[in-house]
Parts: C-alpha cells; structure tokens; sequence
C-alpha cells in the first residue's frame, strides 16, 4: 500500500512540474508579445511637437516656441523648463515648417557629378568652411551623371526650401528646364565647372581652352608630333572647350590633325582602357595622348604597361584633374590642377554676396581661373 502511494506521489509531481513549466512557457510567450507590441508603438510614435511641449508645461504653445528661440520677452526659469521638457521627449524642430514661416531656412544645395572624385569633394569642403562660418549648413546631392537623377536632386533641394544652389552638371545634361525653375523661383543659382552660358548665371571654372594649348605645347616642347586626344562629349561646354584648345594648338603648330586621334567618351577609368587599346591598334599609333580625365589617364596606363610600351620613352601621357593619386602611381602622371579650393571658396563667396543683395538679377558673370601643369614623370 505505502509503495504504491509513493509512486502515485511521484507521478502527481512530474504532472505538477510539466503544468508549472508550461505556465511560464506561457507567460514568458505573453510578455514578449506585450514587449515586441510596446517596442513597435515606441517607433511609431507620432512626432513629438511644439503643443506636446505646451501641454505638460500648462503654457501657450506660443509661448514654448518663444522659448526656444531664446526671446527676451520669456523668463529664464520658462525657458529652462521648455529646453528641459523638450529633452526629455526627444523633441526635434520642423526645420521645413521653420523655413517657411521665415522665407529663409539658412541650407544651401550642392549638386556634383560624383563624391568620390578628388576635386568635387574638395570644392565641397571649401564650400562648406565658407558657408558654415556665415550660419549657413549644405546638403549635398549627387547626379552620378544622370540627367534624371539631376532633376529629382533639384526638386529635393527646392521642395527642402534652401537658400540657394551651387552646382556642376551632370555630362547627361542638355536641356535646362529644371536649372531655368531654380531661376524663376528667385534662388540664387552658381555654377561651377560645368555649366552653360544661356543659364545667365554666375560661374566659376578655369580656362578650358587655354588648358588644352598649354598640355599641346608641353606635349611638343617634348618632340611628340602625332597627339591624340580622349576627350569628353562635346555636348558638355567644358569638354567641347578642351576638344576646340586641342584642335585649334595642333593646327596652330602645323601637325597633321586627324580624326582618327580625336575620341569623345565618359571618361571613366574603364573608358580610358577602351580608348586607348582603340589607339594602339592604329596603323600608326600616336606619340602622345592627352586625357581630359585622370580616371581615364590611369586606365590608359594600364592598357600601355599590359602591352609593354614604355612611357615616355615611347608615348607619353598626359592627365586632367590633378587626383592625389597622380602622384603615386608609376610613372607618376603629368595633370592639370584645376584650383579646386579656389573654385569652392568662390562659389560660397558668390552665394552670400547674392543672398545679400536688395533685387537678386543675376546675369553671365565668370570668374575664370588659370590653370596649371603639373609636369610628372609620363611626360618628361
């Protein structure tokens, strides 16, 4: 009798620990659902505002905004209170709103070709130092030299209210529509590097054609005689002012002009590559190539030491752009310096003397910079 009551005891307490373990299964199951529930109403908490503010103080939204603004017309103490209510809930400003309340949102847009180019982000940290000393931050935007996406960029840029826009075209860019709107809403426009003259805008570059003449002199100073050129599409001012120097030097020093040494490309690294295998399987093959690109310059290299030609023994190279990495590569590459500091330093500069002005009118105003050749080991 006692040794089947024990054995009952047994059964009964296993039973009692499986149901004790399921009751914590079940409740461990229950409070990570209200947990996951109370993380997901977290994110999606409505943004925190100005009369969120006023509530818990029990003052007049008016009054909170005040405070913020450190108007002297709020006590310290009220002020202490709303900066410390407004912490606490994690309150942050409607930047967009605050803009058009004031008709001035102190943002400027940058839109460049690309980021990862040494002489776009160098005009952009220039522009940012200038502007950031005058209270004014950038937002930048890249075209990735797509027409489209320089469209969508200016919409961004004029829906976030800024101030006003500095930019370089995208190499896809012909028609003007979308840089005519910037005008015709009354934001200052500047233009840097790419830009095109019927804008009526103010612009900041260098002396393209005369960067042409003086590659070509060097290249001939030198002895080459038969110097090609891969350029960038013509459509873009900036390369068709390159292509017009190269064109106009090599008649001017009487050597043969042939078409066959003229290529008009992207410019990409890849490209400098294609075009320059296109070059070397010439009946005649040229002494010298200039490069409106150190990307395509450095994949040109490539392609000559792939193939065994000596440069500059037997062709030399000539870059554009001045990238750091011109100077480290072997043979280092010869490479105009496009003053790029200068350039982003101006461009902020012409900004604030329009936003200053009474009656913004801008016309065709250039300020052209003289380029310079730095010479290097591929052209010597």
């Amino acid at each position: 009798m006692v040794k089947r009551l024990t054995i009952y005891l047994k059964i009964k307490s296993k039973q009692h620990i499986k149901c004790l373990v399921l009751i914590i299964i079940t409740n461990i199951i229950y409070l990570l659902k209200r947990l996951s529930e109370y993380i997901k109403k977290l994110n999606t908490k409505k943004k925190i505002t100005i009369k969120d503010i006023a509530n818990v103080l029990n003052i007049s939204p008016a009054a909170v905004s005040k405070a913020l603004h450190d108007d002297s017309r709020i006590s310290k103490k009220t002020k202490e209170a709303v900066k410390k209510v407004a912490e606490d809930l994690n309150y942050q400003p409607n930047h967009l709103a605050s803009a058009l309340r004031k008709g001035k949102s102190n943002l400027v847009g940058v839109i460049v070709p690309r980021t990862n180019s040494n002489f776009f982000s160098s005009v952009i940290e220039n522009i940012e130092d200038v502007l950031n000393k005058e209270g004014y931050n950038i937002i930048i935007t890249q075209s990735n030299e797509s027409y489209k996406k320089e469209c969508a960029n200016i919409d961004t840029l004029l829906f976030t209210q800024v101030d006003g826009i500095i930019a370089s075209m995208a190499n896809e860019t012909v028609d003007l529509t979308y840089y005519e709107k910037i005008k015709s809403k009354g934001i200052p426009l500047i233009l840097f590097d790419r830009g095109e003259n019927d804008l009526n805008v103010d612009y900041i570059g260098i002396n393209d054609y005369d960067s042409s003449h003086m590659i070509i002199e060097h290249l001939i100073s030198k002895g080459c005689k038969r110097i090609a050129h891969i350029g960038g599409f013509k459509r873009t001012r900036i390369f068709n002012n390159r292509i017009r120097g190269y064109v106009d030097a090599i008649k001017k020093y009487n050597l043969s002009f042939e078409n066959e040494l003229l290529i008009e490309s992207d410019l990409t690294l890849e490209d400098g590559r294609i075009q320059m295998q296109k070059l070397l399987e010439l009946n005649t093959k040229p002494d010298a190539v200039y490069i409106a690109s150190d990307y395509a310059a450095l994949g040109a290299l490539q392609v000559l030491e792939e193939n065994h030609v000596r440069v500059p023994n037997e062709m030399r190279l000539v870059g554009f752009g001045n990238e750091p990495f011109t100077s480290f590569v072997s043979p280092s590459i010869t490479s105009i310096n496009q003053h790029s500091k200068e350039i982003g330093k101006l461009a902020a500069q012409t900004f604030l003397k329009l936003v200053k002005s009474e009656n913004l009118k801008q016309t065709l105003t250039k300020q052209i910079l003289d380029a310079e050749l730095i010479v290097r080991d591929s052209s010597k």
